[in-house]
C-alpha cells in the first residue's frame, strides 16, 4: 500500500489527498506498527490475567464455571454462540485454551468449544454480503462467495465432531505431538518464558491488585472477565490496525494469487490471515470483488480454506503465555485447533470427492436467498442464535 493512499472498510483505495507526502505516511506506519506491538503485548497480558484469575478461584470453583459445558453438545454451541456474540473465534478459542492451561477446563471440554468457534466466525462474512442486497445479481454472487465459509466449516464439523466423540483422534494426536515436542526440547516450556513473565507481571499485578479487595470468588471472577475483555479488545483492534497497514498489499497478493493455482491461493489466504490476525478480514475483503463479478466463488473458495488454517496460529502463540502445571495441556488445546483445520483441508479440499460440496451448497443457498431474502434472516437467526441458545439452556442449564 502506498504511503499516501488510505483505505476504507470495504478495502477500496481512495485517491491521495492534496499535500500528502512520504514523511507523514512513513510516520503513520511507524506509529501503526508500534500500536501492533502494543496490542500483541496486551494480548499476552490478557492471557496471563485470565490464567491468574483461574488460579485465584481454586480448582473446585474454576471447574464449576465450566461444569455446564461438560456435555460436548453444550460446549459445541457455547463455542458457536460465544463467537457470534463477540465476533472473534480467536478470542473464544484463546479463552478456552487459557482455561485448559489453568486447569479450569478439561481438554475434552475445550475441544467442542474450539470446533464451535470455528463455525461461529463465519457469520461476519455473510453479514458483509448483505451490503449488496439492493442488487439481486450482486447479492447472489456476494452471498455465494461469503457463505462458502459457512458450509465448509459446517461440513468439517459434521465429519469430525462425531468422530471426535467416539474415537477422540484430535485429543490423542494433539496430546502425542505436544508430549513428543516437549520431550525432544523442540518447543520451549511456557513456564520458562521468564522474559515474557517479567514483561507482563506489572500489568497482571495491577489488574489483580484492583480486584483483590473484592470478597471471596468475586475478585478472581472479575479478573477473568477483565482478561477476556482485554483479549477481545486486543484481537479486535489488532485486526483493524493491521488491516489499515496491510490490507492494500494483502488484497493485491490475494487478487494475484486467486486466479492462478488454487493451492497458491490457499497459501496466500493462510499467509494474509497470519499477518492480519483475522480470517474475517481475509475473506471479507474479497466479497466485494465477487459481488462485482470480478472474482467467482470458486476462485475465492481456496482462499477461504487457507484463511481457516491461518487463524489457528494466533491461538498457538497465545498458548505460550499460559504458565502453571497445566500449561502443556493448554498448548495441546491450541494444537487441537491447528490439527482440526489441517484435517478439514485434507478431507474436504484435497480429496476431490467432497471438494464441490461447500461450493454447491453456497451457490444453491445464494440462489434461493436472492429470490427470497427472508431466507438469510431465518438462516442466521436459527442456525447461529436460536439453536445454540436452545441447546445451552435446555441441555446445559435445565
Amino acid at each position: 500500500m502506498e504511503d499516501s493512499a488510505t483505505e476504507d472498510d470495504a478495502g477500496d483505495v481512495r485517491a491521495p489527498t492534496a499535500g500528502s507526502g512520504a514523511g507523514p505516511g512513513s510516520w503513520t506506519r511507524v506509529l501503526g506498527w508500534c500500536g501492533v506491538a502494543a496490542l500483541i503485548y496486551l494480548l499476552i497480558c490478557a492471557v496471563s490475567i485470565i490464567s491468574r484469575g483461574f488460579a485465584g478461584l481454586g480448582a473446585d470453583a474454576a471447574h464449576s464455571m465450566f461444569a455446564f459445558a461438560a456435555n460436548p453438545w453444550v460446549g459445541l454451541f457455547v463455542g458457536v454462540l460465544g463467537t457470534v456474540l463477540i465476533q472473534s473465534s480467536t478470542t473464544t478459542t484463546a479463552i478456552a485454551v487459557t482455561a485448559v492451561g489453568s486447569g479450569a477446563l478439561a481438554i475434552q471440554g475445550a475441544i467442542p468449544i474450539i470446533l464451535g468457534a470455528n463455525v461461529g466466525t463465519t457469520v461476519t462474512t455473510t453479514l458483509v454480503a448483505l451490503t449488496f442486497i439492493g442488487n439481486r445479481g450482486e447479492f447472489r454472487r456476494a452471498l455465494a462467495a461469503s457463505s462458502i465459509h459457512d458450509f465448509y466449516n459446517w461440513l468439517a464439523l459434521l465429519i469430525f465432531f462425531p468422530i471426535e466423540l467416539i474415537w477422540h483422534p484430535l485429543e490423542r494426536l494433539s496430546g502425542a505431538i505436544t508430549y513428543e515436542l516437549y520431550g525432544t526440547g523442540w518447543l520451549p516450556d511456557p513456564s520458562r518464558f521468564n522474559i515474557i513473565r517479567a514483561m507482563t507481571t506489572p500489568v497482571v499485578d495491577l489488574v489483580t491488585g484492583l480486584t483483590s479487595h473484592l470478597p471471596g470468588a468475586v475478585g478472581p471472577v472479575f479478573t477473568i472477565v477483565i482478561g477476556a475483555a482485554l483479549i477481545f479488545v486486543a484481537v479486535r483492534y489488532l485486526g483493524k490496525l493491521l488491516k489499515r497497514l496491510m490490507v492494500g498489499r494483502a488484497r493485491d497478493i490475494l487478487i494475484k494469487a486467486v486466479g492462478r493455482n488454487p493451492y497458491l491461493a490457499m497459501g496466500s489466504g493462510m499467509a494474509v490471515t497470519v499477518v492480519t490476525q483475522s480470517s474475517t478480514i481475509t475473506t471479507s475483503v474479497l466479497v466485494p470483488f465477487a459481488g462485482a463479478g470480478i472474482l467467482t466463488p470458486a476462485q475465492i473458495y481456496p482462499v477461504t480454506v487457507g484463511a481457516n488454517l491461518g487463524t489457528t496460529f494466533t491461538v498457538v502463540f497465545a498458548a505460550f503465555a499460559v504458565v502453571g502445571q497445566d500449561a502443556r495441556i493448554g498448548l495441546q488445546a491450541a494444537f487441537v485447533h491447528l490439527l482440526y483445520n489441517v484435517f478439514a483441508i485434507v478431507a474436504i479440499y484435497v480429496i476431490p470427492v467432497l471438494r464441490p460440496v461447500p461450493l454447491f451448497l453456497a451457490q444453491t443457498f445464494a440462489r434461493i436467498a436472492a429470490q427470497h431474502k427472508w431466507v438469510v434472516a431465518v438462516y442466521l437467526g436459527t442456525v447461529f442464535v436460536a439453536v445454540p441458545l436452545a441447546v445451552i439452556v435446555f441441555v446445559g442449564v435445565l
